[in-house]
């Protein structure tokens, strides 16, 4: 693995024109015809789709990926190749992730030096995006669980909905909340409700699958998304949640228990008539407290 470390003089504003060769007015022209569109987007996957028809003039590659801890992105098209060439990239001294070409034949020593300036033009545009990604998550995440938040909810069901109407596919909805909650604050403080809410939220990682998408509306309250759904993983997901809190030292301790109601999308719904339906179903549990969810 190659490094590519880009420094900049804190004292000099970064010129992109310093990367060219003032010799060669042609590829002048198109390093900076490149530099142009990389300004173009803050979409990671669209950035490795400008960079790689680019990068194709000078090697012969079927994938492009881009990795970070916990951003990934490949341009369009990406499929694995007989090598794989790993650029990792840095900008001043900072680690910004892995650039990595599947190749399907050996880099020339020309095209390699050509490749590492394109890059240089390429570490700006990613770091942009990358922070702008990070920026997204944050303003979709509610920050003490790390689930999303209300607002990520309402996006994930519009396009979860349409989904599932295209693909003719079963969407399901679950709602839930703690009982007793406020009892825990009042008589235990917030702090060791704030844990309560974690552990209650890695409950729900446990219980669910990649696949689900989980919520925390505020308060103790949650929402998951099935997609796929039906009654048996649904009433599968209530057994594995109710276990998963019972094998919980943190919410054992405190008698932590949480009521669920669900339901399933049907071709009349909206976002705020499935949302109420099931909720309606919570409510409901919680006032009866039966032991068997009734689907609807």
């Amino acid at each position: 693995m190659q490094t590519l470390n880009l420094v900049e003089n804190t004292r000099v504003d970064f010129n992109a024109f310093k990367l060219f060769d003032t010799r060669d007015h042609k590829d002048n022209y198109r390093k900076l015809a490149l530099a142009e569109q990389l300004q173009t987007t803050l979409e990671l996957d669209h950035l490795l789709n400008i960079f790689a028809m680019e990068a194709a003039k000078f090697v012969d590659f079927s994938g492009l990926y881009f990795k970070q801890t916990n951003i990934s992105s490949a341009a369009r098209g990406s499929k694995a190749g007989k090598k794989e060439r790993i650029f990792e990239l840095k900008l001043n001294n900072r680690y910004l992730g892995t650039l990595t070409y599947a190749i399907n034949s050996p880099i020339s020593i020309t095209n390699h030096k050509i490749l590492t300036q394109l890059h240089k033009l390429l570490i700006h545009p990613i770091n942009n995006a990358i922070k702008y990604q990070k920026a997204l998550r944050i303003a979709l995440e509610d920050s003490l669980t790390g689930l999303g938040n209300r607002r990520h909810f309402d996006q994930q069901l519009k396009r979860a909905m349409h989904h599932a109407n295209r693909q003719k596919s079963r969407l399901g909805i679950v709602v839930g909340d703690l009982n007793k909650f406020k009892a825990i604050n009042d008589s235990y403080g917030h702090n060791i409700g704030d844990d309560v809410l974690i552990e209650f939220a890695n409950a729900l990682r446990m219980s669910t699958r990649d696949s689900d998408s989980l919520f925390r509306f505020g308060g103790d309250e949650f929402a998951i998304i099935v997609e796929d759904a039906s009654e048996k993983s649904l009433h599968i997901m209530e057994r594995r949640i109710e276990n998963a809190i019972q094998e919980n030292a943190l919410l054992h301790k405190y008698k932590v228990g949480c009521s669920l109601g669900y339901t399933f999308m049907n071709r009349a719904d909206n976002e705020k008539s499935l949302f109420e339906r099931a909720d309606n179903m919570l409510y409901s549990r919680k006032m009866n407290m039966p032991r068997v969810l009734t689907v609807v």
